[in-house]
């Protein structure tokens, strides 16, 4: 059996084998978008490796080769002193699971590795911050803590986080890049067994048994200078459906710090002034890949010295108001017909097409604003922690409120009505998350401050256990329970639903779903 197989147009298997990550990958590929080189480890091996508590045999053969054909097609030697060739190695199961599993950056990048990129680029500084993002993304991979950098000397942080892999694992990380990369699969390979990710498919109603692949591609140094970067981006407003590109942008970083939400990005548009080629390459990707999924997508990317590179694909997966309107605008454009654009919209996304607001009175006490990033309303107690969540839900809905959210946090995502997080924006773990659960989130205050037991914001002090509404459409968060509204039917909602009584023939008066479900019944039938 083969275990792996390479990021190439020629590779025809679905995404249960792939995983939907490299699956989108090989999309990508054959619309002529730019793709780091690389190749997949299949969910086959994933299984196997969680039945039988070893990676299968044949797969490090398997790995060298795949790691030769690598960098011949790179020109680059991974491990080595001389163009040193460092990977990502990230997971991919055949669904979405945001933020479930494990991802490393930068592996490869040894000592002699580090020292030959400080040669090549002439900066030793951006040399030793990608070796410091590999070690803690290979740390928080093979302990399971939430391993953070910190600001400074990245030489003295580089030996925190050996000890600490030395202190939680009795021994260091290997100086050897093919070591690092087996451990590296299997520790990517173990995180779809954690109980984070076990909680989030059991939420999801997705089966244990599926696994995940592991996807191990060229490294795009968003780090590396001032015209380097990374963000995700949608084709469209998630929050609205506008047909207008919306995500967020982060230069000289990595792509962990715009999902960790604990650095500052910036609105998406400001790529067009910064690094005009970047957006006009972005632009056109998203044009391909909606053309190509006939839907709303959302693609993450990286540019490193002004070339932009694609990193994933999906489709977007608008909820609510913003679903409706990119059904009827996509009908509208004839990308996709009529009856399509009826089958797509389910009854979940019209309990959610009028959003709730809280009412703009005098009355209402602001405490903080920020981002709204999933659309809604929650009323709740304020928990600080996970595990204060999950204690307090037991009495009632709270709302978990935190710097920002990793997925250490899942148990207390899981049980929270809503969420909401000093830092972070769009694309933030918990704003990622709180869209796939439908939970109304608020993230990126920039001046809420989260202690053990209160919060601060707008120079006021709230204890833990205070009754608070977060509006999750506009980013208010306010003090007790103000006045909820909720909006009016738009012009996309009535235009669809009349599409859907000329199906079903029928005009009486009845209630939306019932609308939709007797053109759907016909539509289904048919």
């Amino acid at each position: 059996m083969r275990w792996i197989r390479p990021l190439s147009t020629r590779v025809e298997e679905t995404a249960e084998l792939l995983g939907g990550k490299a699956h989108g990958l090989l999309v990508l590929r054959r619309l002529g978008l730019p793709v780091p080189a690389g190749f997949v480890v299949t969910t086959e091996a994933c299984r196997a490796f969680l039945r039988d508590g070893r990676l299968p045999d044949g797969l490090d053969d398997e790995l060298a080769a795949a790691v030769t054909d690598l960098e011949a097609a790179t020109g680059r030697h991974f491990g080595g002193s001389q163009l040193p060739l460092a990977v990502s190695v990230r997971s991919g199961a055949g669904v979405s699971m945001p933020g479930m599993m494990n991802t490393i950056l930068n592996l490869g990048l040894t000592a002699g590795a580090t020292a030959g990129l400080a040669a090549e680029t002439g900066d030793s500084r951006f040399a030793l911050n990608s070796r410091l993002r590999f070690l803690s993304s290979f740390a928080a991979a093979i302990t399971d803590l939430d391993v953070r950098r910190g600001t400074g000397d990245e030489e003295a942080q580089i030996g925190a986080v050996e000890d600490l892999i030395r202190q939680r694992c009795g021994r260091p990380i290997p100086d050897d890049a093919t070591r690092q990369l087996e451990l590296a699969v299997k520790a990517v390979f173990s995180s779809w067994d954690t109980p984070r990710a076990r909680t989030y498919r059991e939420l999801h109603d997705v089966p244990h048994d599926l696994g995940t692949a592991a996807i191990v591609q060229t490294m795009v140094f968003g780090n590396l200078d001032d015209h380097s970067g990374t963000g995700v981006a949608f084709s469209r407003d998630p929050n609205t459906g506008e047909n207008v590109p919306f995500g967020e942008v982060l230069f000289g970083h990595q792509g962990e710090d715009v999902v960790s939400g604990r650095s500052l990005t910036r609105p998406l548009h400001e790529l067009a002034d910064r690094e005009p080629a970047v957006w006009t390459g972005l632009l056109d990707a998203l044009s391909r890949v909606e053309g190509h999924y006939r839907d709303a997508c959302y693609v993450e990317f990286t540019f490193q010295a002004g070339e932009l590179w694609v990193l994933q694909v999906r489709p977007g997966r608008f909820v609510g108001g913003a679903a409706v309107r990119v059904a009827t605008d996509l009908a509208d454009e004839r990308v996709i017909g009529r009856h399509e654009a009826l089958l797509r919209i389910s009854p979940r996304h019209l309990q959610h097409v009028r959003t709730p607001r809280i009412a703009t009175t005098e009355q209402v006490d602001i405490l903080a604003r920020g981002l709204g990033a999933c659309p809604g309303v929650a009323v709740g107690r304020v928990a600080t922690t996970a595990d204060r969540a999950v204690r307090m839900a037991a009495d009632g809905p709270v709302i978990l409120v935190r710097p920002e959210t990793s997925p250490h946090d899942m148990r207390g995502l899981a049980v929270a009505a809503g969420i909401v997080t000093a830092r972070g924006g769009p694309a933030s773990h918990a704003a990622v998350v709180a869209r796939a659960m439908g939970k109304p989130a608020v993230v990126g205050i920039g001046d809420l401050t989260v202690d053990i037991a209160s919060v601060r914001a707008g120079g006021r002090t709230i204890g833990e256990g205070t009754l608070v509404t977060i509006d999750g459409t506009g980013g208010e968060v306010a003090l007790g329970s103000p006045r909820i509204v909720t909006t009016t039917a738009g012009g996309h909602l009535r235009r669809l639903l009349e599409w859907a009584d000329d199906v079903s023939g029928d005009r009486s008066e009845r209630d939306e779903a019932r609308r939709l479900g007797a053109a759907h019944a016909v539509l289904r039938h048919d």
